[in-house]
């Protein structure tokens, strides 16, 4: 049964940085490319940024410069440094393959919360 937990999350002031860690298990972790999605209150779940397998990454515009992928197959993980964090972050933040299939689940996410 694959299980995907994020943490990491919290409360930073505009212009702060948090690290996100998305640890996996029932899954082989280096055969996809996984992916960071967010869903802010009212709108739905988007992706901001991905990994492949050989590590080539893609971000979404909004997040370009400031986010950065990665990921660690020996550990199973998924990391996502977030820099220089505006408000409009602020979103609940989820790790799955890309594209997730129809059948795998989603965790149960990490709060971010971008407020002075």
């Amino acid at each position: 049964q694959v299980q995907l937990v994020e943490s990491g999350g919290g409360l930073v002031q505009p212009g702060g940085s948090l690290r996100l860690s998305c640890a996996a298990s029932g899954m082989i972790l280096p055969i996809y490319t996984m992916g960071w999605y967010r869903q802010a209150p009212g709108k739905q779940r988007e992706k901001v940024a991905e990994v492949s397998t050989v590590r080539s990454t893609n971000y979404a515009d909004s997040v370009k410069g400031r986010f950065t992928i990665s990921r660690d197959n020996a550990k199973n993980t998924v990391y996502l440094q977030m820099n220089n964090l505006k408000p409009e972050d602020t979103a609940v933040y989820y790790c799955n393959k890309v594209p997730p299939g129809i059948r795998d689940s989603w965790g149960q996410g990490t709060q971010v919360i971008v407020s002075s």
